[in-house]
């Protein structure tokens, strides 16, 4: 017998059942390959049953991946939407997903009342609730993405529920395959698919709380962000990096509820500069200054948060090579900051004014007002106890004297480095050796530069530090070209101009620092000619960062041009194949082990041999190739019936 919460008896067996796998919305590979992926032979069977003949073709490619993907791989919901197709067009179709509920409740009469329609079939699951886990559903739905236990704690306590009680219904939440509970980069969360989710905000508008609710989750990362910023600094640099990607869509919801939401731009003030050098890394600067833009132009009180917004604003603005804008922003932070008397704010415009000049090529500015600014601000910084913003106008000033030719140079990166290393802030150490190494090549010891660009590259490739990792294979490009090897500095040139897409920066394309760019490309081309540089680059820019990183390094590469090969390079056997089909199915070792009655160490082994076979480096990387080069199959069981994955079975 099957259901969707455990009996917590001797005899049961429990299986979670995921999604069927879906291709990747933004890139779904062509029609062909799209059709090894099960979800999608499920919508083109349904398809068919409704229009007669339905045939996947290039112009639905993208729809049908985009309503796979927003339907969360569920078969009861793919097979309800593909019955719209009666009215609309798949392209129509993915456009009016947004209310899922409302679009798919109409189902097949023949189907037991609880599974004619999605909505039904939920209702059947919230029934089984008791009233403080239908409240606990319904508040935690104003998460996205993910969320841990002290999150859920923050938002769902209050009337009808105490925090004390929180855990125990996350717990049944997750019994009653509501919430699934997963890891992530070494960190417990819990997660519910958006069908769920939505379920659960209707809910939450209908009793009336849903302000109330997003409120106390505003909050709750608003003090997150300022804990994280106040410990940044520090031997949990990269923790604290780790766990602001993976709330980074529940910054994005709580930033939409202080743009939405009367009286409430102050806090997004606040929230949206806290994050401001951890975005310098994640790539996301365009994103954030989209939110300082509709913050600033909300809410014209003339406040320090305001002056802090126009300088964050005007350093986003730079780096994204926009100096008009960073000057225009750093000036207004200027006049506002003295106006209100706010030395820190003064400080700052003062500072990245320096940069600009920098940017500018005016050097004698540059250092003059990165000078002011650093030696102004140490004894503040020292006092306050913000080793960030000491840190950081360290890092500028010695940036400036190492562009410049700066006898000084030389130590006051060495400072730098030394102040990471006495705090154990690895992401911070990384710039501060490719500062070093930087310095190193403008003075022509190469053979010092290279293993510092190194050891900085090896500190960011596994985290979240998409601009250290292009800083680094850029300088590492330049002295690997002077050092004589030209194939090998155009393909980490060609590498580095996909992290620096990546990171979505503008350098190295400003100043000093794109001069030096383009005479490694004069440089290149002239050893190499024009057809073996660019069919060089051209393999550099295919690398993912970590393939780039391997070549770097000099650490075996993953295969460079793919990671799904057409063939496996040695003929696999049949329990391999076994094992690949149920990876490809999302089942664990433990669970591959009782469906081929092995123990699980021996699917371990199973599994290591398939990655050096294959040379991948992730179960993940297994499992999407099995799905794009396996000949299409019938599937022994499909659980049309299940509302969501997570059932145990």
């Amino acid at each position: 017998m099957t259901s969707r919460q455990s009996l917590g008896i001797d005899a049961e067996s429990l299986l979670t059942v995921p999604p069927l796998p879906t291709p990747d919305p933004d890139r779904p590979p062509p029609p062909k390959a799209m059709m090894r992926y099960a979800a999608v032979q499920l919508f083109v069977e349904r398809a068919s049953a409704v229009l007669g003949d339905f045939h996947l073709g290039e112009d639905d490619r993208l729809a049908v991946a985009g309503i796979c993907h927003r339907l969360d791989g569920i078969p009861l919901a793919i097979e309800l939407a593909a019955t719209r197709l009666r009215v609309l067009c798949p392209q129509q179709l993915l456009t009016v997903l947004d209310d899922r509920l409302a679009l798919l409740n109409q189902g097949s009469r023949g189907a037991p009342a609880r599974q004619q329609t999605l909505r039904a079939a939920i209702d059947c699951s919230f029934d089984l609730c008791t009233p403080q886990e239908q409240w606990g559903w319904a508040r935690l739905s104003v998460f996205r993405g993910g969320f841990d236990l002290e999150a859920a704690e923050a938002v769902c306590a209050g009337e009808e529920l105490a925090r004390e009680q929180v855990l125990d219904i996350v717990s049944e939440l997750v019994d009653k395959s509501v919430l699934t509970m997963e890891s992530q980069r070494g960190l417990g969360r819990f997660r519910m698919l958006e069908t769920i989710r939505e379920y659960g905000r209707d809910l939450l508008r209908l009793g009336g709380e849903e302000e109330a609710v997003r409120r106390r989750h505003r909050d709750h990362f608003l003090a997150f962000a300022g804990r994280a910023e106040a410990d940044w600094f520090s031997a949990r640099q990269e923790l604290w990096a780790t766990r602001l990607h993976l709330e980074r869509t529940n910054f994005r919801a709580a930033l939409e509820f202080c743009m939405s939401t009367p009286h409430e731009v102050g806090a997004g003030f606040v929230l949206a500069t806290s994050l401001w050098g951890n975005a310098l890394g994640a790539g996301n600067l365009d994103e954030q200054r989209r939110w300082l833009g509709q913050a600033l132009a909300r809410d014209c009180e003339p406040t320090p948060a305001r002056a802090r917004a126009l300088w964050v604003d005007g350093c986003l603005a730079l780096l994204l090579g926009d100096i008009s804008t960073a000057e225009t922003r750093l000036d207004a932070c200027r006049d506002l900051a003295k106006r209100l008397g706010d030395a820190e704010s003064l400080a700052y415009a003062v500072q990245f004014a320096g940069l600009t000049a920098l940017f500018r090529e005016d050097f004698p500015a540059a250092v003059h007002l990165l000078e002011h600014a650093f030696h102004h601000r140490r004894h503040r910084h020292r006092a306050t106890g913000d080793l960030q913003a000491e840190w950081t106008s360290l890092f500028l000033l010695a940036l400036a004297y190492c562009l410049t030719g700066n006898p000084r140079a030389s130590a006051t990166a060495e400072r730098c480095l030394a102040l990471c290393e006495a705090h154990d802030a690895r992401w911070s150490r990384s710039y501060a050796l490719w500062l070093l190494g930087l310095h190193n090549w403008l003075c022509g010891d190469t053979q010092s530069a290279i293993p510092l660009l190194q050891d900085g590259l090896r500190i960011v490739r596994s985290g979240c530090n998409l601009l250290g990792v292009a800083q680094c294979l850029e300088v590492l490009a330049w002295a690997t070209a002077q050092d004589g090897r030209a194939e090998q500095a155009a393909f980490l040139l060609g590498a580095a101009q996909t992290a620096w897409q990546s990171a979505g920066i503008a350098l190295p394309g400003l100043g000093r620092l794109l001069h030096h760019h383009s005479a490694c490309e004069a440089r290149l081309r002239g050893s190499l000619g024009d057809t073996a540089y660019t069919a060089a680059v051209t393999t550099g820019t295919k690398l993912t960062l970590d393939q780039a990183a391997d070549h770097a390094l000099g650490e075996p590469p993953t295969p460079l041009v793919t990671l799904r090969p057409q063939h496996p390079p040695t003929p696999l056997t049949r329990r391999q194949r076994q094992v690949i089909e149920l990876l490809a199915q999302g089942l664990t070792d433990k669970q591959i082990a009782a469906k081929l009655v092995l123990s699980s160490r021996t699917v371990e082994g199973h599994v290591h041999r398939l990655l050096a076979v294959l040379g991948f480096h992730t179960r993940t990387q297994i499992a999407t190739w099995a799905m794009e080069n396996a000949p299409p199959r019938q599937r022994e069981h499909r659980a049309t019936g299940s509302v969501r994955p997570g059932a145990a079975r």
